[in-house]
């Protein structure tokens, strides 16, 4: 992917975040002159803080709920690609503030489109969703990109709406194979991996209290998830930006990027996986305290589409998947000397090599 984004100017929203930062980290690494636009560094510390990312990219403070910050930022950088990940990205907090949540989400993806539709200058765009955009019956079959979207909770609510809006610009702007403004949609699962701090998830709550000798509280122990480590949908949105960029035929389609449907396992097996890596593993479980604050238990997705279309699928196996996280936490708690930024480049390399002994094209060249 290298003479893909090499010398690209890039912009990602939402920078700061999780998933953001090892996206800048991957493509400063690829050679892209990466920009970065988000409203703020979302939690303390973070991996954007630990591994100077602002060192690395140009990074700006943009409020995606803003058109005309939107639209004056990308006139400015005039970008080759965009990745949209800047959301409100918590399931708790969208009961907080559903209104916040709503917005970010769905019209912070409608301003980035508009702010494109007038660029007049050719550009790719990948919009970062979610798996919780589905309307989830909690059933046993991994979701299909052509499944009813729209969920119970506000926060998967906002990103079925944010696909209406995504749908509606492709078929009402950008359609015609004229258009400058190529469009993808992703939708991955849960994220884990090195550098999450973000509150009210698993894999951060766990690292935060163990680093400190603590006890941490789990809510849902029996849920099931389809557990990843951060690099793989990024992959993913890679393997797409490229095959968008040169196929009118992939224009507007919507992609999951999962894992493979044997590696949906429990949060009390993670915990128990995670203790492998760990030392003195603590944990409560508090499942029995309901806070009448509906969170989805089973939700899987279907890839079938991304092998076909784009001869992607997952890399690692689930115990690859918590070593390569609890790794870097470990790291970063136990080895102060330790730069992140460069360690977080040995997990892309290492990952990279994996996939390409496991016969994925898009790791052959880099």
């Amino acid at each position: 992917m290298k003479k893909i984004f090499k010398n690209k100017t890039v912009l990602i929203t939402g920078h700061t975040g999780f998933k953001g930062s090892w996206l800048c980290t991957w493509l400063t690494y690829l050679g892209a002159n990466v920009i970065g636009a988000s409203i703020d560094i979302p939690s303390t510390p973070s991996n954007f803080s630990v591994s100077l990312i602002g060192d690395v990219v140009e990074d700006y403070r943009v409020d995606v709920t803003d058109a005309k910050e939107v639209r004056l930022l990308i006139k400015k950088v005039r970008p080759d690609f965009v990745f949209h990940l800047a959301a409100q990205a918590l399931v708790r907090a969208s009961y907080r503030d559903p209104l916040e949540t709503i917005t970010t989400n769905a019209i912070g993806s409608a301003n980035i489109l508009d702010a494109l539709r007038v660029l007049n200058k050719k550009v790719v765009a990948i919009m970062i969703t979610s798996d919780k955009a589905y309307d989830n019956v909690e059933w046993l079959w991994g979701y299909r990109e052509n499944d009813r979207l729209g969920g119970k909770d506000p926060y998967s609510a906002s990103k079925g709406m944010a696909e209406l809006a995504i749908r509606s610009y492709v078929e009402s702007f950008f359609k015609s194979p004229e258009s400058n403004v190529r469009v993808g949609i992703a939708r991955a699962g849960n994220v884990i991996g090195g550098g999450d701090w973000a509150s009210d998830r698993i894999v951060p709550d766990c690292m935060t209290a163990w680093s400190n000798g603590k006890t941490v509280d789990i809510r849902s122990p029996h849920a099931t998830r389809p557990w990843q480590h951060v690099l793989e949908p990024l992959s993913g949105y890679l393997v797409l930006a490229t095959n968008i960029a040169n196929d009118d035929e992939r224009q507007g389609e919507a992609y999951n990027f999962g894992p493979s449907a044997d590696q949906n396992y429990p949060v009390s097996k993670l915990i128990n996986e995670m203790s492998k890596y760990w030392d003195q593993v603590k944990w409560n479980d508090i499942s029995r305290k309901k806070d009448h604050i509906y969170e989805s238990g089973l939700l899987k997705l279907n890839c079938d589409k991304a092998l076909s279309d784009l001869d992607w699928y997952s890399t690692l196996q689930f115990d690859e998947t918590i070593q390569m996280t609890v790794e870097w936490y470990k790291t970063y708690y136990q080895n102060k000397d330790q730069s992140m930024y460069d360690f977080t480049i040995s997990q892309i390399q290492k990952y990279t090599k994996l996939a390409n002994s496991r016969g994925l094209t898009w790791a052959s060249n880099d």
